[in-house]
């Protein structure tokens, strides 16, 4: 059975149970149900919310019930119910009456299974974006010229382009410079923003160091200078292991935000100033925090600054080198650009 790779996707309750997740004491939440019935549209992560405090430890929580043969899927109309082991809440599952199972396989698709969260905004997010590093841009090939001197505005134009074409690479994808990213403790530019202009294939060797190529996509005219890089195959990994950063995630903020708006708030994606060189990887769950404002204090007659104020949750889910792209999972308050994040 096919797995879709950039979709709603599958994601197994397995994927909760990573490596990386410490040790520590399950708090639930004072509303907790003691049963739940799975409804088409709930994600694991919203089910796990219910009775958890602290969603990512989930797996200090669910306990594999023996009598199903593959416990790490669940399903609408599955029952959820909490039970006490040895003083420690412990949730099982009773599988619901619509699933047929037999020893050796499980006839419900696949893509019932219920998702950790709704991944098709993500899949369709990274289909058309990726971050740059300066050098990336400046190494890669480009458009020189259109077709009959003009730019190119629709599927089947032409265009010609110089610089690297890697053996045996045939598709393309066309892309522009967007902002840049830049560390706001530092000032460091982490990288530019690969704006998705369309794809183009292959259509003859490099000739005296210029390649033709014909647009199959696009999203917006060409232009001369944009450039040309070979298509990725991009998916959104299916071992995916919510969890608490391994590293302390220092002088971390949301940079930018996808669309350009000014707030931000739950399932919007967002850039982090942090990557994998800061030691984040796919999967980590940080904290969002908004600086404590500025007060006067009456009494000692001068300004103090009241702590930073926790106000949601977001999880990386494409790692680069100096910046990532996450999703905020969870927003107490309305976020923007500037907030700060922080291990959980």
């Amino acid at each position: 059975m096919k797995i879709r790779a950039i979709s709603v996707g599958v994601l197994l309750l397995t994927l909760l149970l990573g490596a990386g997740l410490q040790a520590a004491e399950v708090e639930l939440r004072d509303n907790a149900p003691e049963t739940y019935i799975v409804k088409k549209g709930d994600t694991l992560w919203g089910i796990s919310g219910m009775y958890l405090t602290h969603p990512w430890l989930w797996p200090e929580l669910w306990d594999v019930n023996p009598q199903i043969d593959n416990p790490h899927l669940i399903y609408p109309g599955d029952e959820l119910y909490l039970v006490w082991v040895d003083g420690r809440p412990r949730l099982r599952l009773n599988r619901g009456k619509d699933l047929k199972l037999s020893p050796s396989m499980r006839i419900s698709p696949l893509d019932l299974a219920i998702p950790i969260i709704p991944l098709d905004e993500i899949g369709a997010f990274l289909k058309n974006h990726r971050i740059l590093g300066a050098g990336e841009l400046a190494d890669s090939a480009y458009v020189v010229a259109g077709s009959q001197k003009r730019l190119i505005s629709a599927p089947g134009d032409r265009v010609f382009g110089r610089g690297p074409f890697p053996d045996g690479e045939r598709a393309y994808g066309i892309f522009r410079a967007g902002e840049s990213y830049i560390d706001p403790v530092t000032g460091e530019v982490l990288g530019y923003q690969a704006q998705d202009i369309g794809n183009a294939k292959l259509l003859s060797s490099n000739r005296d160091d210029v390649t033709e190529l014909e647009i199959t996509r696009v999203t917006e005219e060409v232009r001369i200078t944009d450039r040309l890089l070979p298509l990725e195959e991009r998916v959104i990994d299916a071992t995916f292991h919510p969890r608490a950063p391994d590293a302390e995630i220092k002088n971390g903020y949301m940079i930018a935000v996808d669309g350009g708006v000014s707030q931000i708030g739950a399932m919007d994606i967002v850039v982090l100033n942090k990557g994998l060189r800061d030691g984040l990887e796919v999967g980590q769950v940080l904290a969002i925090y908004q600086t404590g404002e500025l007060v006067f204090d009456e009494v000692a007659q001068e300004n103090v600054r009241i702590p930073d104020v926790r106000a949601g949750l977001t999880m990386v889910f494409e790692a680069f080198e100096k910046a990532s792209y996450a999703i905020v999972l969870k927003a107490d308050r309305v976020l923007k650009v500037g907030d700060k994040v922080k291990n959980p």
